[in-house]
């Protein structure tokens, strides 16, 4: 070996130990490099300041918040998480939304997968009409079926004596209508992308429909219905609309029932703040707790 080629061979490894890495072909420039770490901070300060100012308002007395904004709080004090139990029932809305959260999504999980698997496997007379339906409905804006909803549930509550409005199940069925098409038509898709083969592998082992579907395809597709679950819950975890005119008093959930921190005499900033982060650790846990299986769902549905 000539020894020139030996020297710059031990010069380009001495190079690499040293900690200077050349650019290969495909790495991005350094004025990109630059201008994307630039980017992305910025963007990070946009997403993080509101909850540190969420955060440093919901320790702070009411005085502080009410007066001068300053970054760095004089004081912080714990009593608005202690207040915001007593002055509204905190705890009842939240008993009431994770009633009607959990419930929404358990049914929509539950119909949109014996349903998306009736349109991925099964060929019947409308199924096209049905599958252009279900899409449709996500063309609407949600306030058109406000009025329908209301006038539907008291028509039926004089009817029949069952009093749907300001109930639970009224709101329930409400939060259907709109996660339940979404949740079809993603687990259409993603039942679709899981091999029919399994499915008539059941069959030859003795498995009818329902098993092939239960102990093959549900567990193949485990990303796609966490991901919908996750749709579902966080819908009617934050939806504020229909909650403010399908529930009383006693059926209000916390995304209405925020508003009785604003009174006529005075606003609780503070104990705002504090329930506001209060009620978003559900959501926030969740997510954190399934993110893998939300991105992998949602992922994999789109791209198969």
């Amino acid at each position: 070996m000539p020894a020139s080629t030996h020297t710059s061979r031990s010069t380009s490894r001495d190079a690499s130990r040293g900690g200077r890495r050349t650019r290969g072909p495909l790495d991005p420039p350094a004025s990109f490099r630059m201008v994307r770490a630039v980017f992305l901070s910025l963007l990070a300060a946009f997403t993080l300041l509101p909850v540190f100012v969420m955060v440093t308002s919901s320790l702070k007395p009411l005085k502080d918040v009410a007066g001068q904004f300053r970054w760095i709080p004089s004081g912080l004090t714990l009593r608005p998480y202690l207040d915001i139990w007593h002055t509204v029932p905190l705890a009842e809305y939240l008993v009431n939304s994770l009633i009607v959260a959990g419930s929404a999504t358990v049914a929509s999980v539950v119909i949109a997968v014996f349903a998306a698997y009736a349109v991925s496997r099964y060929r019947f007379r409308g199924k096209r009409l049905f599958t252009v339906t279900v899409l449709s409905t996500q063309m609407f804006p949600g306030i058109l079926f406000l009025l329908p909803l209301f006038l539907i549930f008291v028509n039926v509550g004089n009817a029949t004596g069952i009093a749907l409005y300001g109930s639970r199940g009224a709101l329930i069925l409400t939060y259907l209508t709109f996660s339940l098409p979404f949740s079809i038509w993603m687990l259409t898709g993603y039942f679709d992308s899981v091999p029919r083969d399994l499915d008539e592998a059941a069959t030859v082992d003795g498995c009818g429909p329902l098993g092939a579907l239960f102990r093959l395809v549900v567990p193949a597709a485990l990303p796609g219905i966490v991901a919908v679950a996750v749709y579902a819950f966080m819908t009617a975890w934050g939806e504020v609309l229909f909650a403010s005119v399908m529930t009383n008093d006693t059926t209000r959930t916390v995304a209405v029932g925020l508003q009785g921190y604003s009174t006529q005499n005075d606003v609780y900033w503070n104990q705002i703040m504090a329930a506001s982060l209060v009620v978003s650790i559900p959501v926030v846990a969740g997510f954190l707790l399934l993110q893998k299986y939300l991105v992998a769902g949602l992922t994999a549905g789109a791209v198969k």
